[in-house]
């Protein structure tokens, strides 16, 4: 059987079930997904964003497939999408690509969406942490959706924390939406931790309006096989865009950037910055466009893909790209990949540094960069603790978690 069919035939085993379980907006959608992916397919190395990813390899395992629903309270802001009013309903899978094949998947077979809605001129005090944990006996896929709205004037730091507290396998296919209205200000974080049996793949869709700003900030600290994909449009004129990203990998594991930042109005800027250390027999991608389109005229753009390979078996394929269609803008792209610096580990180990901690210190020294660019000093912090346990092999499980003890 085809990985296909087995998600097709599943579907309609199914299908009554996760209507029942679901609500209207979410139902009203599963029908042309179901055309799309049954049309298309899960998309071949042929398909230019998926060029470095391993898609039917990935879901041709017959898994379990999770359709619980979001039972626990959940914090202010935060709702189920059928707990929230009516206009932030109507958003529900508005900004997604629905022609991509495996977020067609996903609007198939998820049951509930998780709301984070942030009224107009409201500041949210703390950050808001979205936790997922990923626990089982049997092998399990779980497709998870995120809408995030902010009205008019609203900010908000929001953690979307991946990890696994059991040694299952695990496939998880996750979209998150994001809406942002003129004003508003958000930096959302994604930190995955998870195991060497996880495989997941994650999609980020952002569209944002006038004098908006967003931080995005994604961190593969530990993983199996992981495909991000970030789109974002800038929609009104004056808004801004961080996108920062960094992967620390080794053994077999596999990380899959792809973004695209979308100038679509004038004066308008974006900056991206992704960097990669790779151990063993790592493989590690990146594919980044940046797109000006014909009017988007002042815009400034900035793509920067650094890239560390600790051993000579480690690979890394970098593709950065600039497309565009405007002739008053200020836009540089650039890529490097590069080996251990051999000058710098004989001077640190000619001032007493062992060479395995010369090389630790080289590269935590190396993913700093993207670290002390997020603007929460607490996850900051946080995070520089994480990188320096991940480099000494002390991550291989899910931080801080007592639940698989």
């Amino acid at each position: 059987m085809s990985a296909e069919k087995q998600y097709i035939e599943f579907f309609g085993e199914v299908r009554d079930t996760i209507a029942i379980r679901s609500c209207d907006e979410m139902n009203a959608q599963r029908e042309t997904a179901l055309q799309t992916f049954s049309a298309k397919g899960f998309p071949s190395s042929k398909v230019e964003r998926y060029r470095y990813a391993k898609v039917d390899a990935d879901f041709s395992p017959n898994y379990g497939i999770a359709l619980t629903t979001l039972t626990e309270q959940l914090p202010p802001y935060c709702f189920r999408i059928e707990n929230a009013e009516p206009r932030v309903r109507a958003l529900y899978n508005k900004v997604a690509d629905n022609a991509d094949s495996i977020v067609a998947l996903n609007t198939m077979l998820c049951v509930d969406t998780l709301v984070v809605h942030v009224p107009k001129g409201i500041r949210v005090e703390h950050p808001i942490q979205i936790s997922n944990i990923l626990k089982g006996e049997q092998d399990t896929m779980v497709s998870r959706r995120i809408l995030i709205v902010m009205d008019e004037m609203a900010e908000a730091d929001i953690i979307v924390t991946d990890r696994a507290a059991s040694q299952s396998r695990f496939l998880t296919n996750q979209v998150i939406e994001v809406l942002m209205g003129d004003g508003s200000h958000l930096s959302l974080y994604e930190v995955e931790e998870t195991h060497l049996l996880c495989t997941r793949f994650n999609s980020v869709f952002v569209q944002q309006g006038k004098n908006s700003s967003l931080h995005h900030t994604n961190l593969t600290l530990f993983n199996g096989h992981t495909r991000n994909r970030l789109d974002v449009r800038l929609q009104g004129e004056g808004s801004e865009v961080t996108a920062n990203g960094c992967v620390i990998a080794d053994k077999m594991q596999r990380v899959d950037n792809n973004t695209l930042i979308d100038h679509q109005a004038p004066s308008c800027q974006s900056n991206e910055l992704y960097k990669y250390v790779l151990d063993d027999s790592a493989v590690g991608a990146f594919a980044g466009k940046v797109l000006v389109r014909e009017g988007a005229q002042k815009t400034s753009s900035k793509e920067t893909n650094a890239n560390l390979c600790a051993t000579s078996s480690a690979r890394m394929f970098t593709q950065p790209m600039l497309e565009i269609y405007a002739d008053d803008v200020q836009c540089s792209h650039g890529s490097t990949v590069g080996q251990m610096d051999e000058a710098a580990l004989f001077y640190m180990r000619q001032r007493g540094i062992d060479e395995r901690e010369a090389r630790l210190l080289l590269k935590a020294a190396f993913i700093t960069e993207v670290i002390e660019t997020i603007p929460l000093e607490s996850l900051r912090d946080r995070l520089h603790v994480l990188v320096d346990k991940r480099l000494r092999g002390e991550l291989s499980k899910c931080e801080g978690c007592k639940l698989c003890q």
